[in-house]
């Protein structure tokens, strides 16, 4: 007796594939997005911003 129960050979991997790329190029395009607001001049001198230059780290 398994634990799961009943093994079907159904596939799972080839029928979903457009999914899995539209997943990644959604997530590329988010990230791009989101780097390209983070440099205008409103975000770009913010301490919260990652990319931002910290003067105090300097000396």
């Amino acid at each position: 007796m398994s634990l799961l129960g009943k093994k079907f050979p159904a596939p799972v991997a080839r029928p979903m594939w457009p999914f899995y790329i539209s997943g990644v190029v959604v997530l590329y395009g988010v990230n791009a997005f989101a780097n390209v607001l983070a440099n205008t001049d409103e975000f770009k001198n913010d301490p919260r911003n990652p990319a931002a230059k910290n003067p105090k780290a300097d000396h």
